[in-house]
């Protein structure tokens, strides 16, 4: 998989250059960036690839010396797990952070 980066989202590819997962995040002015949406395309489910994109985002984080709430369910309820792992990139408490699914026709 290669992955691509911009301003405010993450974009895993095949080598066909075919979306395969993502995700979006909302910037902070204070180094805290909003997870607010993952998704995998349907053919991919199943594979662990959302949980890729998580790590992928984890390793953005860090390198961007960033941390991150998550918004998006699947986000907040990944790192709600593996909070032990990651407490250098998680702001605040995610078992007690607002969730909401960003719905944009993907999903």
């Amino acid at each position: 998989m290669n992955w691509k980066y911009s301003e405010s989202k993450i974009s895993g590819l095949d080598d066909n250059g075919e979306l395969m997962a993502e995700a979006d995040f909302i910037n902070g002015n204070d180094g805290v960036i909003d997870i607010n949406h993952i998704y995998v395309s349907p053919k991919y489910r199943g594979q662990g690839m959302a949980d890729k994109t998580m790590l992928t985002m984890v390793d953005f984080l860090r390198e961007k010396n960033l941390q991150a709430t998550a918004s998006c369910s699947y986000a907040n309820s990944w790192f709600s797990k593996n909070e032990e792992m990651y407490t250098d990139v998680i702001f605040g408490d995610m078992k007690n952070q607002a969730v909401a699914c960003k719905i944009d026709g993907k999903h």
